[in-house]
């Protein structure tokens, strides 16, 4: 049996495998563990990748004066949910507060998201830069590098 490989390595199988390498604050905790995502002052989640089990919440928190999402990419998610949109209020929006949004993940498997604001997919399912559909576009004309981030979640145990 032959199998096509594309030219193309997707971003997002590539971000798994930095995610299934990545450790994370928590791993091998008996009890569900809160885990945070950071969106500092700058148009980024931190961290890229991380890894956490089934059961854990992880906490979406907007630092950024300006508002972002959380998007899911499900041509490549195998764990919920599926049809993701969740807005994340930037301070400015939200009384000089960080917006936050927390996400527990039930079963094993790969969560691959990106903020709408600042990428886009393309025909590949790849989270590119925004480009003329939105985005932030700098005095050069870039729009910079896709927002996007990916969670590895383990079974219970492992």
């Amino acid at each position: 049996m032959h199998l096509e490989v594309p030219r193309r390595l997707p971003l997002a199988l590539l971000a798994f495998g930095l995610a299934l390498g990545a450790a994370a604050p928590g791993l091998g905790q008996a009890n569900p563990s809160h885990l945070q995502v950071i969106v500092p002052e700058e148009d980024r989640f931190t961290p890229f990748a991380q890894t956490i089990h089934a059961g854990d919440t992880v906490k979406w928190i907007n630092k950024d004066t300006d508002d972002h999402t959380v998007v899911s990419d499900d041509a490549f998610n195998t764990t919920g949910p599926k049809g993701l949109d969740h807005m994340l209020p930037g301070t400015v929006a939200n009384g000089g507060n960080p917006g936050t949004f927390h996400l527990r993940f039930t079963h094993a498997g790969t969560f691959v998201y990106f903020c709408r604001f600042h990428s886009h997919l393309d025909g590949f399912n790849q989270p590119v830069a925004p480009g003329p559909r939105g985005g932030i576009q700098d005095a050069n004309g870039n729009f910079g590098t896709p927002m996007m981030g990916v969670i590895t979640v383990l079974p219970k145990g492992d």
